[in-house]
């Protein structure tokens, strides 16, 4: 399903194949795409297209919280993966939306989850999502990150579960029961989640997907959101060098000045400073986008600070440091600090204890 564009005038967009009016066609209600911000805030979900069998381990620069994920034989769930927990997301937020009480085992149709997530409905989208439920059970994650004010510290799968409920007499899969992680069932109960644009299943590359899962979480409702180039490599997760890495993003930057496919967010690039902003098609009701803002732009540093800050992590770009600082306190849900230039000095004595000379 993910292909490379080979003419200009092709637009970045998967067809939309079902032009259908509301995301999902579900029993019960209609949902509209929802994700978990704990998976959003580190690269769980490999950007690769083949078989990815790294061990990955991040942590924030205080050393407080870590996740490792390790994957199966079958390599490391992918970001199209990660659909099939957008859709149990969304149908488990309407749910209680509407009074329910969620499960963190629920049934879903095959056919109705390829229609919701813009995918064939022929043997390619079976065969696919069945991989998928693989790689997603497969996965282990070790982590101490808190969901829904409790702290996960466990080795876990990113599904406990996947069960066919009936299939056809070919052996094609009608009804599939997924049972989800406390993790992420966690998240789902406290309501941590945020919206996504329905063209997020049209984006082809996993790239696009993951950048436009940054936007969501980091700017929001915001007008405008910058991240220095190497902050964004980290975050997304890619293995490809910085140079490789800058081109990916500024051949993006160039469709989304053509075509502006991006949802939510257009995406441009001053040097080394990628910066995304807000098109105006969000709902600026929607809660989580408050919650996740909390270290607004407006916080701004003394000309001094900077070049105390060169003092104590000799070696290292400041402005790096303080995209790293500013990422830092918006992943925790830090409110703005009564002393930036205080609180910044500190970060950078600790990163550079940590890291020492670049």
């Amino acid at each position: 399903m993910v292909c490379e564009i080979t003419k200009e005038s092709k637009s970045p967009l998967l067809p939309d194949r079902f032009g259908q009016g509301d995301l999902f066609v579900c029993d019960i209600f209609d949902a509209v795409p929802k994700g978990d911000m704990a998976s959003m805030a580190h690269p769980i979900f490999s950007l690769s297209t083949k078989p990815d069998h790294r061990i990955r381990r991040y942590e924030d620069e205080a050393g407080k919280n870590f996740v490792e994920v390790k994957p199966s034989a079958e390599g490391l769930a992918t970001v199209h993966d990660r659909d099939v927990l957008i859709y149990c997301i969304s149908q488990l937020i309407a749910a209680m939306n509407n009074g329910q009480t969620p499960s963190k085992t629920l049934r879903m149709k095959a056919y109705e989850f390829l229609k919701a997530t813009n995918r064939v409905t022929d043997g390619r989208g079976y065969d696919g999502l069945r991989s998928a439920l693989v790689r997603l059970q497969g996965t282990q994650i070790e982590t101490n990150v808190v969901t829904g004010d409790t702290e996960q510290l466990d080795i876990f799968s990113i599904i406990d579960r996947a069960r066919i409920v009936r299939q056809t007499r070919d052996g094609r899969m009608q009804e599939i029961e997924i049972t989800l992680s406390d993790w992420v069932f966690n998240a789902i109960q406290a309501k941590e989640v945020l919206t996504f644009h329905r063209k997020y299943f049209r984006l082809r590359k996993p790239i696009e997907r993951r950048i436009y899962e940054l936007a969501r979480k980091h700017c929001g409702s915001k007008s405008e959101w910058r991240i220095s180039l190497p902050v964004l490599q980290r975050k997304c997760g890619s293995a490809s060098t910085l140079r490789e890495f800058r081109r990916l993003v500024a051949n993006i930057v160039t469709h989304d000045q053509e075509h502006a496919h991006i949802p939510d967010y257009s995406v441009g690039m001053d040097e080394d400073m990628v910066i995304f902003t807000k098109r105006g098609t969000l709902n600026n009701a929607d809660k989580p986008d408050t919650e996740t803002s909390l270290i607004p732009t407006i916080i701004r540093l003394k000309p001094d600070t900077y070049t105390e800050a060169r003092t104590v992590a000799p070696g290292w770009d400041i402005y790096h440091l303080e995209q790293e600082w500013r990422d830092w306190m918006a992943d925790g849900g830090l409110d703005a600090p009564a002393n930036p230039d205080k609180a910044f000095l500190g970060f950078c004595r600790k990163f550079f204890e940590k890291r020492g000379r670049p």
